[in-house]
């Protein structure tokens, strides 16, 4: 059964929405399928670095991003052994946008989804979950919804995250990295401030994680994989106490923590697929690789695969051409910023976080590296372009097929 789909992506987080916008742009027809009502969910990555911002200047489209509430984050900075040290500082980029924009995600995600409405070749659904595939003769000719629902398409997308079903169904090999720590996330109330103080402290036994969202905190707090039914175990009070010891200039508000509700477990992982593809089907994003919350470069990886697919394919694919010879082009063009990632992601884990969340180190001096940028505040720009630009940093190249609507009236 033939369909009229030039493209189905499972999964609407920011690779699937990205993409979807891209390829609608380059006048394919596009259906996103999201198993969620809405985009609605607390404590995913919420960081747009200026990667990303510099992808939405080139589509025209960050002067009215920025409009949307944010925080602007211009230097990441680390606490240990009671030393302050900027350790990336993000004012020196070569780009327009220096600064990584704190926004939630869903309103990342509606943004994204607002402007792909916008093509006429661009659906987006909600609650449709993508279980199956549909295969015919060895290759992928669609996905089978969890109602029983067939969608076909010329092309399918898997961007259904790092628990992907779909890259399970098309059996692409994966190698597990290995992820020592796991993360808990709360919010915790904070006064406003003229600066944006985010950063991190080395605290005894552990890492702590401040994003600062203006009027609250947004804490990570680093536990040893699988350790937090022990530290749940042990009583709210007893956490209370270990982050207020960490951290002590967050004792006079963790007693807002009133119930483990307000502490949400992040399980890390960290692996990648050593195919991303197989015919009429192409894995991006954390279906493709799962990184380590260190650096808060997931999404922005996630949303340079989305560009890197519409680059190569997008063109091939709104012209009726066949595109699985061009699948494994876009293994080889993000294979290595991956590669590049992970590696520096597992020697945080290894030589850093392990020490400290597993053997409760206590850092009662600052490490040499940490010193050399104390030292040298220039060398802060090398970690800043690392996480801001990240490596084989993509640009806009898909084409533009003209096919918008007519913008309805901004509010």
């Amino acid at each position: 059964m033939a369909s009229d789909l030039d493209l189905v992506i499972a999964g609407g987080g920011p690779a699937g929405m990205m993409a979807g916008l891209l390829f609608a742009r380059a006048g394919c027809r596009v259906k996103v399928l999201e198993k969620h009502e809405d985009f609605l969910r607390d404590f995913r990555g919420d960081t747009v670095h200026p990667s990303t911002l510099e992808l939405l200047r080139e589509l025209g489209l960050l002067e009215e991003f920025l409009k949307r509430p944010h925080d602007e984050i211009r230097q990441l900075t680390a606490r240990v052994a009671d030393r302050q040290i900027v350790i990336a500082d993000l004012t020196h980029l070569p780009v327009e946008s220096r600064f990584v924009a704190l926004m939630p995600q869903w309103h990342f995600l509606d943004f994204l989804a607002d402007e792909a409405r916008l093509y006429l070749t661009f659906e987006l659904r909600m609650e449709a979950q993508a279980v199956d595939l549909i295969i015919d003769d060895g290759r992928v000719g669609g996905v089978r919804l969890a109602n029983g629902e067939e969608m076909r398409a010329r092309l399918t997308i898997a961007a259904d995250g790092r628990s992907s079903v779909l890259r399970d169904k098309a059996q692409l090999p994966r190698v597990d990295l290995g992820a020592p720590i796991d993360v808990l996330w709360f919010r915790l109330p904070k006064e406003p401030t003229a600066v944006n103080r985010t950063g991190g402290t080395f605290g005894s036994g552990t890492f702590v994680v401040q994003l600062d969202r203006g009027d609250y905190w947004q804490c990570a707090y680093v536990v040893a994989k699988g350790a937090v039914d022990d530290v749940r175990a042990k009583g709210l009070p007893a956490f209370r106490r270990d982050l207020s010891r960490a951290v002590p200039e967050l004792a006079p508000v963790v007693d807002s923590l009133l119930d483990w509700d307000q502490v949400k477990l992040l399980s890390v992982t960290l692996d990648r697929l050593t195919r991303w593809w197989r015919p009429g089907l192409l894995a991006i994003g954390d279906a493709a690789h799962a990184m380590s919350p260190v650096g808060g470069v997931g999404i922005n990886l996630a949303i340079q695969d989305a560009v890197a697919a519409a680059n190569i394919l997008a063109a091939s694919l709104a012209g009726h051409e066949d595109v699985d010879p061009l699948l494994k082009k876009v293994q080889q063009r993000r294979m290595f910023p991956t590669r590049v990632i992970q590696v520096g992601q597992k020697a945080v884990h290894d030589r850093i976080l392990t020490p400290l969340v597993m053997r409760k180190a206590v850092l009662d001096k600052v490490p040499f590296a940490l010193g050399l940028l104390d030292r040298f505040p220039i060398l802060a720009r090398i970690p800043a372009r690392l996480i801001g630009l990240g490596i084989r940093r993509e640009h806009i190249r898909s084409p533009d097929a003209r096919l918008r609507k007519a913008a309805p009236p901004r509010p």
